[in-house]
């Protein structure tokens, strides 16, 4: 049975290599929080993708009515 735990990367921490290892946290937060930045930069560009094709839908069903009307007032 495999282990449930989450694998961490070890590093050691000692009096000597506390700024190494502060700088390595930080190094890893920074990155988890560039990835974070790509997800949310991705979902608003879907959601400018769907407001646009939203606002093509109504665009053209109001022309769609406009041109049918005129449709019916010809002999």
């Amino acid at each position: 049975m495999p282990d449930p735990r989450p694998v961490y990367e070890d590093f050691e921490c000692g009096p000597s290599l506390r700024l190494q290892s502060h700088e390595k946290v930080s190094k890893l937060q920074n990155d988890a929080l560039h990835e974070r930045i790509a997800r949310l930069e991705a979902l608003v560009e879907r959601l400018e993708k769907r407001l646009w094709l939203t606002v093509f839908g109504i665009v053209g069903a109001i022309l769609a009515q406009a041109f049918q009307s005129i449709l019916d007032q010809l002999p």
